[in-house]
């Protein structure tokens, strides 16, 4: 199929991050093809090299381009200054709230790190380590101030990402809960973990 009448470069390099990002979390990085990625865009698997070169180069792009979605959404709502106990709330609600809108990308970030090659991964290994460090701070601050009881601030926020992004695991739009539930039960469980 040749690239469709009137398309501009940036248009379709997005229909391929789009398609790909579909796919991954649909069969998994390793089951995909450039032939169908190319075939989901309406566009020569040829034609495909022309915006990246490798497979692992979209893959790498689609997780770059998600921690840093997530970083700069989180500096947008993170409020300096904020006593941890506040803060741990307001990062657990939105951890929730970002991930519930974003289920294919999350899925890939955390299932396919394994796909990284070397390079890649270290890419995406510091943009997780800066949001990670964003949860460490607000607990080990709340530690220093008596607010939260834990000993290491490392495990306890492990154990806090990795409760709140397995909410994409069974969470659905349109169930029993809204998402204000969800986040009003998770941040209460967040904060139960560590007072």
């Amino acid at each position: 199929m040749a690239r469709q009448a009137g398309a501009n470069g940036e248009t379709t390099a997005r229909a391929i991050r789009q398609e790909s990002l579909k796919l991954f979390a649909r069969h998994g990085y390793d089951a995909v093809s450039m032939r169908q990625i190319a075939s989901a865009v309406g566009v020569q698997a040829s034609a495909l090299y022309q915006y990246f070169p490798t497979k692992q180069q979209i893959l790498v792009t689609l997780m770059k381009e998600h921690m840093e979605e997530l970083l700069t959404a989180y500096a947008k709502e993170r409020q300096d200054g904020e006593m941890p106990r506040a803060a741990l709330t307001r990062f657990a609600r939105f951890h929730i709230r970002h991930h519930i809108a974003r289920a294919d990308a999350v899925f890939i970030s955390y299932m396919e790190l394994r796909a990284l090659e070397p390079e890649g991964f270290a890419i995406v290994e510091a943009l997780r380590k800066t949001y990670e460090g964003e949860l460490k701070s607000i607990l080990a601050n709340g530690a220093e101030a008596g607010e939260f009881r834990l000993e290491e601030p490392h495990v306890a926020a492990m154990a806090i990402l990795a409760m709140l992004t397995g909410v994409n695991t069974w969470y659905r739009t349109g169930g029993r809960l809204s998402r204000e539930k969800i986040e009003d039960i998770y941040q209460e469980m967040v904060l139960k973990s560590v007072l």
